[in-house]
């Protein structure tokens, strides 16, 4: 069983939770996501991920999101480009809103989804729970050629994808 560090106390989460993997639907929702996400990552704050006042560092919760948007493109995006050059995926903006810290020992689940795509980029929302929403954050990503010589179009089958599995809209 796993556990969570809540208002200063240990408490067993109401489930076991799989660190690593990517969540189910009512893996999610038992952790207290308010709704399922596309992809979804369970961890736990280590001691090097503190600063000197005993709580998460800033830097670390950037960490946890760009984990979790590799992992987002490579397991639920890549396979759109089977058979075409692979793209370079970069960051365009960021805006990262923290909520309330986090301590030692907590475990926590990174979300995320794509809300909206263009031509050659989309944007990404997402979330850090652990008992409640402690972070989010939105990320505008553009792809490029794999020389880096230029923007890189999404293929029409991503599009489709990020429309059905995410609920994207296609923006401008």
């Amino acid at each position: 069983m796993g556990l969570r560090h809540v208002n200063g106390t240990t408490s067993s989460l109401d489930m076991d939770i799989r660190f690593h993997t990517p969540l189910t639907a009512k893996e999610q929702l038992g952790f207290g996501l308010d709704a399922p996400q596309p992809l979804a990552l369970a961890d736990k704050v280590r001691f090097a991920e503190l600063d000197p006042l005993n709580h998460v560092n800033n830097k670390a919760y950037i960490e946890w999101f760009e984990t979790l948007r590799v992992s987002y493109f490579d397991n639920l995006c890549a396979f759109c480009y089977d058979g075409l050059e692979a793209p370079r995926l970069v960051i365009r903006s960021a805006n990262i809103h923290y909520v309330r810290e986090m301590v030692m020992d907590e475990v926590y689940v990174t979300t995320a989804r794509v809300t909206g795509f263009r031509n050659t980029s989309f944007t990404i929302e997402q979330q850090l729970w652990s008992g409640d929403l402690r972070a989010t954050l939105t990320g505008v990503m553009v792809t490029l050629r794999g020389d880096g010589s230029g923007r890189y179009p999404l293929p029409q089958s991503l599009r489709e994808v990020f429309i059905k599995r995410d609920g994207a809209t296609p923006e401008g």
